[in-house]
Parts: C-alpha cells; structure tokens; sequence
C-alpha cells in the first residue's frame, strides 16, 4: 500500500461512512468504551443543525454536552445507555432549532 493510501483523507475513494466507523470504533475501544453503540448520523445531525441555528462552532460543543449528559445520566442509572443518548440528543436539537427559529437563522 503506498503512503499516499495508508492516509483516508488522502484517498478520494475512500467513503466516509466507514472512515467515520473506523474512527469511532478506534476512539471507543481506545477509551475503553468498546461496547458503547454510537449513532454516528444522529450525532452529525445534532452537529449540523447546532451549526446551522447558531453558529459554526456551537456544534463541538454542543454534541460534548449532549454526550456528556447523556453519559452522566446513564452513569447514575437515571436511563439506559440508549435513552440517556437519545434523549439528550433530542433536547440538544430541539433547544437549537429554537434558537435558529428565534434569531431567524434556522432552517
């Protein structure tokens, strides 16, 4: 394999999709969360439209957050692994799609 290969974002045919897999599979297993499920398109969702209602950088932040409440309350067993992620992705898009709505920004 050349150099120019080994390196995903170097390659045009590479997808995405699973370079974004590996990436989260590779990262989980590294912080010793190898059996947590990630929605990945839920995540680049929740990011996309922090992005898009408020501004560019909101949507690190914002998707942290989310994952940190989420991990919290599955950690003091207020929710599961699933809900807890879930329900914190809700909250965190619905809270801005309202800010995008309010400031007139929103799509």
């Amino acid at each position: 394999m050349s150099e120019a290969t080994d390196n995903p974002k170097d390659s045009p045919a590479q997808d995405t999709q699973q370079v974004l897999r590996d990436w989260c599979h590779e990262l989980l297993e590294a912080l010793e969360l190898d059996n947590l499920e990630v929605d990945i398109d839920a995540v680049l969702g929740l990011a996309g439209v922090a992005a898009h209602s408020i501004v560019r950088p909101a949507a690190p932040l914002t998707t942290f957050i989310a994952a940190y409440a989420a991990g919290f309350a599955a950690g003091t067993g207020q929710a599961g692994e699933r809900l807890a992620m879930d329900s914190a992705i809700d909250v965190a898009r619905r809270l801005a799609k309202a800010r995008g709505d309010r400031s007139g920004s929103g799509e």
